[in-house]
């Protein structure tokens, strides 16, 4: 990979990887009442996670967004393989939005209590474009080594 693949992508890596970082090294030190609310806001989204318990779904939550936000920030991760990693992640925060009602209008609008669930649409732009980006960059067509 040139070095000019690696600084076009650092810009959208450092600040995902250390956004969702910083969010997962702060839910590993949440308190029953932070997973009890994380949980159910969830659970309204994703019924079947009803079945997990709150603090359990906040430790795999925390672990899941701290694994994605290094493997942005760490260099030795393909940027192919850090974007679908964070392309999944994001899809999961959109279905939330999309299924959590009185947070957008029926044109998926955010409504002012859904401002800060609609930006994470920025997470999914970031994430396509490293899988492009990676793709583009090492297919045989656009190659130019």
């Amino acid at each position: 990979m040139s070095l000019a693949a690696k600084l076009r992508r650092a810009p959208g890596r450092i600040a995902a990887g250390s956004y969702i970082l910083n969010s997962g090294l702060g839910k590993l030190k949440g308190d029953q009442a932070t997973a009890t609310a994380i949980h159910g806001q969830a659970a309204g989204a994703y019924p079947v996670l009803h079945k997990v318990q709150p603090s359990i779904f906040l430790k795999g939550l925390a672990v899941g967004e701290v694994v994605v936000g290094a493997a942005l920030l760490a260099p030795i991760v393909p940027a192919g393989l850090a974007g679908i990693a964070l392309t999944g992640f994001a899809g999961s925060l959109l279905g939330f939005y999309i299924r959590t009602p009185g947070v957008h209008d029926k044109y998926l609008r955010p409504t002012p209590g859904g401002i800060a669930l609609a930006k994470d649409v920025w997470l999914a732009g970031i994430g396509i474009g490293l899988v492009i980006d990676a793709a583009l960059s090492e297919s045989p067509v656009t190659r130019t080594d």
